[in-house]
C-alpha cells in the first residue's frame, strides 16, 4: 500500500513517527500522530483546511496530553487524595529521590519476572527504530487507500489520509478535531471540494 503514497503522504506517515516520539509516546503511532502530521505545512490540503478551521499543532499537542495524561504518574488529584488520608505526597517523592535518585518516581520499571514468561529487556527505542501503528491508525491508513480508489486516484495523497481519518471517525485525532469545534461531515465536504478544484 505504500507504494502508493505521494512523497508528501510519506512525510505524513514519517512525521507522525516524530511526533510520536515528540509526545513522549515512543512504542505507537495514533491518529493524533497523524493528524499532527497532517498539520505540517508540507502536508497541502489537509493543512490548509485545518488551519483555517483553526487547528493547529499546539492546540493538538495540547488535547493529547490532556486526554492520555503526562509522563507524571501521580498529579494534583493524587496529591489531594493522600493529602486528605494525612499522606504528603512531596514529601514522599523527596524520599524517593533522595534514596533512588531524581525522577525516581517517574522512572517506574517493572521487575523481571522468572520462569516460563520471562520479560524481555526493556530496549530504549531508538531514533532511527520503526515505531508500530495502533489498529485505529492502521484503519485510518487503509480507509485512505479506500478514499483514493473511490475518487478513482491511482495514488494515495494527505488529502486522502484526511478523508481516512474523518471517516474512521473515532479515534482520537477526530475527537480533538470535534473537541475543535470542526464538524467531520463539513470538513469532508470542504476536502473533497479542494481535491475537485485542484484538479
Amino acid at each position: 500500500m505504500f507504494e502508493r503514497f505521494t512523497t508528501a503522504a510519506r512525510e505524513v506517515v514519517r512525521g507522525a513517527q516524530d511526533e510520536a516520539r515528540h509526545c513522549g509516546q515512543q512504542h505507537y503511532i495514533g491518529t493524533e500522530h497523524l493528524l499532527l502530521g497532517l498539520l505540517r505545512p508540507t502536508s497541502g490540503i489537509p493543512y490548509d483546511l485545518l488551519t483555517a478551521a483553526g487547528l493547529d499543532r499546539d492546540q493538538v499537542t495540547a488535547a493529547i496530553s490532556r486526554h492520555l495524561g503526562t509522563a507524571e504518574p501521580l498529579g494534583a488529584a493524587d496529591a489531594a487524595a493522600l493529602q486528605a488520608i494525612g499522606i504528603d505526597l512531596d514529601a514522599v517523592r523527596a524520599k524517593l529521590e533522595e534514596t533512588f535518585g531524581p525522577g525516581a518516581l517517574n522512572q517506574v520499571t517493572p521487575p523481571p519476572r522468572r520462569g516460563l514468561f520471562r520479560r524481555r529487556p526493556h530496549v530504549a527505542v531508538s531514533e532511527g527504530r520503526h515505531i508500530p501503528f495502533t489498529p485505529r491508525s492502521k484503519v485510518v491508513l487503509e480507509l485512505s487507500l479506500r478514499e483514493a480508489l473511490r475518487l478513482k486516484h491511482k495514488y494515495i495523497g494527505t488529502e486522502h489520509i484526511l478523508l481516512g481519518m474523518i471517516r474512521e471517525g473515532k479515534g482520537l485525532a477526530a475527537l480533538i478535531v470535534t473537541e475543535a469545534g470542526i464538524d467531520l461531515d463539513d470538513l469532508r465536504r470542504r476536502t473533497e471540494q479542494a481535491i475537485t478544484a485542484r484538479g
